[in-house]
């Protein structure tokens, strides 16, 4: 057993997961998503009451991208609202703590890629978050649980409903699904991530596309009518839904136009 030291004992993002983070795809030296981490980040600080800055944010990056030199790399930047002492209530004056870790850029296997993913659906429900929903905060117990009931039914992913049983979100990755001319995601305005990718996605990347994006809750046995399935994040990208259950799609032109711009916003200088 390891003894931790009390500084980190004491900070509020360990004791009380009272923090966000950002995961950060590095290629060539480069964080083509950086603004975007930033922005949600910040606007996340923002709600949580923690005093961040851009030049803050800037600043752990750099150290970062620096480590990582040209190597394929994920940075992952860790905000808490740091030491405050052992109760709830937030220090009047918080001192923040932002921190940049690097690890190897581990890509998915290319056959899901080109096939798609097989998935399961999670005993894990998401619960509604309140004034969290959307966040990417620390206090990700569910997404744990989740993601070891992937591991042990040997899933490539795993979906996620809320408290109503309607799905929500893969484990790591937002989901999508087109039905005909419209593509369907989940609101998140209750729970769930709102990804960088996805967001990206959104505001861009249907340019052009001739869908037409909704938004409506929808039961699970929706699903099984969909045209194509998709899920994404800002590591991995855009992968297909191939398989779940006895449930099967095909790897639909969507996907694959989509799977081509979100590279090429990866090597765009």
């Amino acid at each position: 057993m390891e003894t931790l030291p009390q500084a980190l004992l004491s900070d509020r993002g360990l004791a009380y997961g009272q923090g966000l983070f950002e995961t950060i795809r590095v290629q060539h030296g480069r964080a083509p998503l950086a603004a975007d981490h930033r922005q949600r980040m910040l606007r996340g600080a923002q709600q949580l009451g923690l005093p961040l800055t851009p030049a803050q944010f800037d600043q752990a990056l750099a150290q970062g991208l620096a480590r990582a030199g040209d190597a394929l790399s994920v940075i992952k930047l860790v905000l808490t609202a740091g030491s405050g002492g052992r109760g709830y209530a937030s220090p009047a004056h918080p001192r923040v703590s932002l921190s940049a870790a690097v690890f190897p850029y581990s890509p998915r296997p290319e056959l899901q890629y080109q096939q798609g993913m097989a998935i399961g659906v999670c005993k894990t429900r998401l619960a509604d978050a309140g004034a969290l929903a959307g966040l990417k905060h620390l206090a990700r117990l569910e997404q744990v649980l989740a993601a070891d009931e992937v591991r042990a039914h040997g899933w490539d992913e795993g979906l996620v409903l809320d408290a109503r049983q309607r799905p929500l979100e893969l484990t790591s990755m937002n989901l999508f699904a087109r039905f005909g001319d419209r593509l369907w995601t989940p609101a998140l305005d209750r729970a769930g991530v709102n990804g960088v990718m996805r967001q990206r996605i959104l505001a861009s990347g249907l340019s052009g596309t001739g869908v037409e994006l909704c938004r409506r809750p929808r039961v699970l046995a929706d699903l099984r009518h969909a045209d194509e399935i998709f899920a994404c994040n800002a590591v991995a990208g855009v992968l297909p839904v191939r398989k779940l259950a006895l449930w099967h799609w095909p790897v639909g032109d969507l996907a694959r136009r989509l799977q081509s711009t979100v590279e090429n916003w990866f090597l765009s200088p």
